[in-house]
């Protein structure tokens, strides 16, 4: 070593000996819940007036004793299965205590804890904040608008730590814009002019109990002269929105009738469906036990005819209130809102209830049969050709989906793989349910398992029952006995392709040059006017040609098409669905290439894409001399 170099060694030696030893502050640490009730009951009121500048005001009476205390915002969402909540939108916390302001100190390491000491002599705490609404899409899901509201308590409520969500009592009120009208699963207790008192219920059910409000409103009842009342509130853009044909209020009622032939258990004292039709607030799905949250369009009913097949939201929402809030995985369930979940069952959680959605719209009429098996052509086709990422990803790591991305976009989700528990798990669910009806003679099904296991304790809603992998095996082995385990594992574990079910179930996938009448119906329904070329050339785009999700290792991929870029033109030809259409077709008969334009951000370039195997979209189609077990699987129960 030189003396130069030894001598600058020494140096920065003498440095490092001379400053000063940084040790970390000591904080507060966030105290665990314990099934323990909070001493006293904590009033939130909230002011929902501002719709011009869409911002909740928060006010609560927090009953305290001297000593450090911690208030938790909810990150870990039900429902969300993700550490996701919205912590950036609360603003302008204050505490005051006996009239004085009291500091509060952010958990520099768990950003959703705020930190107070109490003084002696203070019996309650006054906080107050807000919550700033998303005024734009890309900050996050629109809630208020000039017509109507969405109020989620898990947004707007600060908890105290250490204790079990189920043993902290809230009483809630909601201040309501002038006329409007609102509907939630909690229960009402009075009413002061545009101010709703709600009765007092733990934490767990006020989180689980949103609300929808608006100024054009009306409540339809799904289940006429029921002792437990299931109700359709609903709240528009405009008053021509809420009008309904009584055929398709027929098909809700339906809807409500089959799941409870299916389940044959109520596990609520009353069920309220909330459900905006709006281009301003934003569309969304999320289910609660008594409750659930449902976003469509706006001609959901104004544009509905006997031809015309509806959405499967509310049956999938539905079906939530038995799996997934009344029963749920063991390792889902937490004992508040800041423990962290763990994802691993939610191929049935989710999987198994869009498998149920589809069937239960299906027996109630709300889609046809041939729009049901279009539907599940769809995912069919899914598993079959479009999702190369199941080559390195199984389905099981999937459920870590929710943790990772938080349903941020893709660039090519067809190989990162996405949320595939919810279709990849109705393809498992489709198969293990022909597979009973194989073993038995056709004389069980997947119904039997859905009433065995979620159709326990009639009338019972406020006890958790949790539920393992073992449990979902052990019930399966009761109704006819298999090596479920087996069949199971080697689905999620990627030793088994996903599709066997359609086969199984007497029908197999083809490809035609035309969409199927489902597909058909939902293109000329979708706003953005997008065009599907995933099973030809391998793109789908919108109609500015703006390509979405390319198929990994497809034609156009392997040509050098990437996500992002947008269609300018196709041989020469301005880009539009019936020119690309053409240009594929033509294809089918020249052997050149189809000659594709891009925009590239700021450049434009032609690439050829060597593809001949013309139009291709899926369908189901059956099999001759093999049973037929798709036709009663959609077929009502009597």
């Amino acid at each position: 070593m030189s003396r130069s170099r030894l001598a600058s060694l020494s140096l920065a030696v003498a440095m490092a000996l001379s400053m000063p030893l940084l040790v970390p502050s000591a904080r507060a640490e966030v105290p665990a819940p314990v099934d323990q009730a909070y001493p006293g009951t904590i009033a939130i009121e909230v002011d929902a007036t501002d719709l011009a500048q869409r911002i909740f005001k928060i006010r609560q009476t927090v009953p305290v004793q001297a000593g450090d205390l911690t208030l938790l915002f909810p990150q870990w969402l039900p429902g969300n299965h993700s550490p996701s909540g919205p912590i950036d939108k609360l603003a302008g916390l204050k505490i005051t205590g006996n009239g004085q302001a009291l500091a509060w100190k952010r958990d520099p390491l768990n950003v959703y804890a705020f930190h107070v000491d109490v003084p002696a002599g203070v019996q309650s705490l006054q906080v107050d904040y807000q919550y700033l609404t998303p005024t734009d899409g890309p900050q996050g899901r629109v809630v208020m608008t000039p017509n109507m509201l969405n109020l989620q308590w898990n947004a707007v409520v600060l908890y105290p730590a250490g204790h079990y969500a189920s043993k902290i009592d809230y009483q809630a009120s909601v201040k309501y814009p002038s006329g409007f009208q609102a509907a939630s699963a909690l229960d009402v207790e009075r009413r002061d002019g545009d101010t709703v008192h709600y009765k007092t219920v733990p934490l767990d059910v006020l989180a689980d109990s949103p609300i929808y409000a608006g100024r054009y409103f009306k409540t339809i009842d799904l289940a006429p002269g029921a002792k437990v009342p299931v109700r359709l509130n609903v709240v528009a853009d405009a008053p021509k929105f809420l009008e309904t044909k009584p055929e398709h209020i027929e098909q809700h009622r339906a809807m409500v009738r089959q799941a409870l032939k299916l389940y044959g258990a109520q596990h609520y004292d009353h069920y309220d469906f909330l459900l905006s039709l709006s281009k301003q607030l934003s569309g969304n799905g999320l289910e609660h036990q008594r409750s659930s949250e449902n976003g469509l369009d706006i001609e959901y009913f104004s544009g509905w005819d006997a031809k015309t097949n509806s959405d499967d939201l509310l049956a999938h929402e539905y079906t939530h209130s038995w799996n997934g809030k009344f029963r749920r995985p063991a390792d889902l369930w937490t004992p508040n809102y800041n423990v962290p979940m763990q994802d691993s069952l939610l191929w049935v959680y989710e999987g198994q209830t869009q498998y149920w959605g589809n069937v239960l719209t299906g027996r109630s009429g709300l889609r046809s049969q041939q729009a049901s098996r279009d539907a599940l052509a769809s995912v069919a086709a899914t598993y079959a050709d479009n999702r190369p990422g199941l080559q390195w990803r199984a389905v099981q790591d999937t459920t870590n989906d929710p943790i990772i991305a938080q349903r941020r976009p893709k660039s090519y989700r067809n190989y990162q793989m996405s949320e595939d528990y919810y279709s990849a798990g109705q393809m498992i669910w489709l198969e293990a349910d022909a597979r009973i009806r194989k073993l038995t003679g056709n004389k069980k099904s997947l119904d039997d398992f859905a009433r065995a296991f979620f159709g326990v304790d009639d009338g019972v809603w406020k006890t958790q029952n949790t539920y393992t992998f073992d449990d979902v095996v052990a019930t399966l082995n009761g109704v006819v006995a298999d090596d479920w385990a087996t069949f199971l594992r080697d689905r999620l574990d990627g030793k088994t392709p996903l599709t066997g079910g359609i086969e199984a179930s007497g029908w197999r996938l083809v490809y035609k040059d035309e969409p199927n009448a489902l597909a058909k119906e939902n293109a000329k329904n979708n706003s953005r006017g997008g065009t599907d070329f995933t099973y030809s050339i391998g793109f789908s785009a919108d109609k500015e040609g703006k390509i979405g999700d390319v198929r990994w290792d497809g034609p156009a991929f392997n040509a050098g098409i990437g996500s992002g870029m947008t269609v300018i033109a196709v041989n020469d030809i301005e880009y539009g669905k019936e020119a690309m259409e053409d240009a594929i077709k033509a294809a089918k008969d020249d052997k050149a290439p189809i000659r594709i334009t891009v925009k590239e951000f700021d450049r434009f370039r032609t690439i050829p894409v060597d593809y001949h195997g013309g139009l291709r979209y899926p369908h189901l189609e059956r099999i001759e001399g093999k049973t037929d077990y798709l036709t009663p699987i959609f077929s009502a129960r009597k």
